[in-house]
Order: C-alpha cells, then sequence, then structure tokens
C-alpha cells in the first residue's frame, strides 16, 4: 500500500534516483516557497559523495516514498542562498515556533508531509511530543521498523496552518510572507505571554511586524522590564508609534522605565497631543496617584444635561472601553459630580445632569500615595477613582486595572 505521508526525519537520507534508476545522491534539506504556495515542498537539496549540493523542483519529481525519490526530469541545478526558500531542515527543525491555536511558544522536533498524487509533499503538522523525538533518536534505522515502534505513543502535533513561524529579519520575513495575521486574532494576554518567553530578537520582531494598535494592546499587558526592553530595541519612531495607541498612563510608565536619553528620543517622535498628556504624567513621582491615573476620561459641564453627556461619549471613542461614569466639571473644571452610564441610559435626553449625579463622591489628591489608593478601592468597592489637583480641578481618573498592576507587583 502507497504511502500517505512522509515525515522530515524520512525524507532526510532518502535516495534520490535518475531516469535510469541510478542512484545520484541523498536528500540533504528540502525547501518551501511560501510566495509561491505556503505548504508545498518546492525545492529538494540533494548532496554527498564530495559534491556541491545540487537541487531540483517539485515538478521533476516522478514518485516519492520511503523506498526513495525517482525523478521525471534529472537536470539538476547548483545549490545557491536564495532569501525566498524556507529551508525546513536549516530553518524550522529545532526552532521555536508559535503555536498560535494553543497559544504557546513550541519547538519543533520533526514534521509532517502529506504525499498527494505519489510525488508531492504538502506540510501538514509539526510535530513537538516525544513521538518525533523517537524518530530522530533512531533515524538511521529502517523508516518502516520505526513506525512500528512509534505506533502506541500519542501524535502531538500542530496544524501547519495554525503556526507562526519567527524571523527577526524584516527583510526575509516579506520575502518567505510571514505575516502576523494569527497573532493579531490572538487576546492581547495571550500574545503577551508569548511575547515574554521569546528571545530579545524575536520579541523586537514581532512588535516591529505588527500594527501599531494590536502591537500597543499586546506591549500593555507585558511586564514593565519587558515593555522598557522591547520599546528600546525599535527604532525611536515606530516605538513612538506603538505608544501612541497606548493609554497616557501605559504609555508614561513604560518610559518611566527607560534610560532617560532614549525615552526622550521616543518623545521627540510623538504627535504633539499624545507627547503632552504623557509628559504631563511622567512629572508625577512614581507611585502617586497622578502617576497612576489616565487623562482619558469624559467630562461635561456641571450644567448639562443627558442629551450633552451622551453626545460627550460619542466624541471620545478612545475612552469608552471600560466607561463606567461621567465626570461633571464647573465653570473652573474643578470637579463637581460624577453621573453613572447606567443612568444615561434609561433617562430622558433633556433632563439635567445634576439631579443624576451621586451623592457621594470619593476622590483623591495627585499627590495621594498609592497605599492610601488601593485601600479606599478595597474599601469602597470602587471601579474608578477621580483625581484633582490642589485647587480641586479634575486631572485624570485611575482604574481598578491599575490599582490590581500595582498590587501585583508590590
Amino acid at each position: 500500500m502507497a504511502e500517505t505521508h512522509l515525515y522530515l526525519t524520512e525524507l532526510v537520507g532518502l535516495v534520490v534516483h535518475d531516469l535510469r534508476g541510478r542512484r545520484i545522491g541523498k536528500i540533504r534539506d528540502a525547501a518551501l516557497v511560501p510566495v509561491a504556495d505556503p505548504a508545498r515542498v518546492d525545492r529538494y537539496l540533494i548532496g554527498g559523495g564530495g559534491w556541491s549540493w545540487m537541487m531540483f523542483r517539485h515538478d521533476q519529481v516522478r514518485s516519492i516514498s520511503l523506498d526513495g525519490i525517482h525523478l521525471a526530469e534529472e537536470v539538476l541545478t547548483p545549490y545557491h542562498a536564495d532569501e525566498y526558500l524556507l529551508r525546513l531542515v536549516r530553518d524550522l527543525l529545532d526552532q521555536q515556533i508559535i503555536d498560535a491555536q494553543g497559544r504557546k511558544v513550541v519547538r519543533v522536533t520533526d514534521v509532517t508531509f502529506e504525499i498527494r498524487e505519489g510525488r508531492e509533499l504538502h506540510v501538514m503538522e509539526v510535530d513537538i511530543g516525544v513521538r518525533s523525538v523517537v524518530r530522530r533518536v533512531l533515524q538511521g534505522i529502517p523508516p518502516r521498523w520505526i513506525r512500528r515502534v512509534q505506533g502506541p505513543i500519542p501524535v502531538h502535533s500542530i496544524k501547519w496552518a495554525f503556526t507562526n513561524i519567527l524571523e527577526p529579519d524584516p527583510q526575509r520575513r516579506l520575502r518567505l510572507n510571514i505575516t502576523t495575521k494569527l497573532l493579531e486574532e490572538m487576546h492581547p494576554a495571550d500574545l503577551a505571554d508569548i511575547v515574554e518567553e521569546l528571545s530579545p530578537d524575536n520579541r523586537e520582531a514581532i512588535m516591529e511586524a505588527m500594527d501599531s494598535e494590536h502591537a500597543a494592546e499586546t506591549l500593555s499587558e507585558v511586564e514593565p522590564e519587558i515593555q522598557a526592553s522591547i520599546l528600546e530595541s525599535l527604532e525611536a519612531d515606530r516605538a513612538a508609534d506603538i505608544l501612541e495607541e497606548m493609554a497616557p498612563d501605559e504609555a508614561a510608565a513604560a518610559l518611566a522605565e527607560m534610560e532617560e536619553e532614549t525615552s526622550a528620543g521616543i518623545l521627540e517622535e510623538m504627535e504633539a497631543d499624545p507627547k503632552t498628556e504623557v509628559t504631563e504624567l511622567l512629572e508625577f513621582d512614581p507611585g502617586t496617584a497622578g502617576a497612576l491615573m489616565t487623562t482619558e476620561y469624559v467630562s461635561v459641564s456641571d450644567r448639562g444635561t443627558v442629551a450633552d453627556a451622551m453626545a460627550a461619549i460619542r466624541e471620545n471613542e478612545e475612552a469608552i472601553e471600560g466607561l463606567n461614569a461621567i465626570f461633571l466639571i464647573d465653570d473652573d473644571a474643578r470637579l463637581s459630580g460624577a453621573v453613572p452610564v447606567s443612568r444615561l441610559l434609561v433617562r430622558n435626553p433633556g433632563e439635567r445632569l445634576r439631579g443624576l449625579a451621586v451623592e457621594e463622591l470619593r476622590r483623591v489628591n495627585v499627590n495621594a500615595r498609592d497605599t492610601v489608593i488601593a485601600e479606599l478601592f478595597d474599601k469602597y468597592s470602587l471601579i474608578a477613582l477621580p483625581v484633582v489637583d490642589d485647587l480641586g480641578v479634575l486631572t485624570g481618573v485611575i482604574t481598578a486595572d491599575e490599582v490590581i498592576t500595582v498590587l501585583r507587583q508590590k
């Protein structure tokens, strides 16, 4: 019965025969050309007998099985480095990749091919379990015997479609058609866990390749020291693009972890508005309300109506996520109240906001310590806490997420 699949460990060392059945060499590696086909083996590299490596194309193969490869056309060409080739032994075997479905970093120990029409190999899965390790250890022994030995061992593999290859060189990523689509579909917290497991070069590669919004969401979930390391490894303009997509307080916290010269260079590349917000936050002492607060909140005049509040919400889309209250300010921008968003949804547009405000509004000064803030959140089960300056002017809001982050770091 013809084989339906083949492993990379079996392919390597497979004898290649010419049109007359004569042996002309052994397979040393195989390569994909992802821009042409993301899964089909396009090139086969052979060598041996003291001569340089040669290669042949997939369409020169007449048949392929555990008994060897027989060519339909035996014109071989000298192998030369080609940035469009993904060599499976050199570039994939024993390398780390991302399992986008399992949301983890894994190391490839073998590759499974599907044999199509008896002559083409298509990558089906990458193997990462004990079964593939057994094949590696026993490599060189007749493969049919190894297949019988591995039979009782469970398969542990990842579908090729759910893998993301790590390649630090941006030009080569482009030539190999490596995208971050699978990564951008993951939850930022899951991707952050993956990023923290990677080498510095691969962390930089992912942040460089993703769009700024997804990179910012992921970076927000990464530990502060790793945040700083990643941003410092990027070009200043790229780091600035990512920070502009982050909440101002998160961007300020990341910059505060860096060397002053580096953070200043990144700030210079930022757009005027986000740069101003972040710079103001950096002026507050670490561990104070000013350093913890975000400037992304929604406020309206305390003389306004429900309709005014709803219009303000629509105009501040970046603050909608997690929004639970609208803050009221007087003519001097001093905090005078807060209205839960839930109340706005069931009230008439013309109702005055003052009449909907909560009876008791808790607030803290910009210089309040994080320990005091944590106590307030715990005691009153707060979701958000407005921050005011010495004159009572609303300057920012602290969210429960920020408090949890601080407590986790202590």
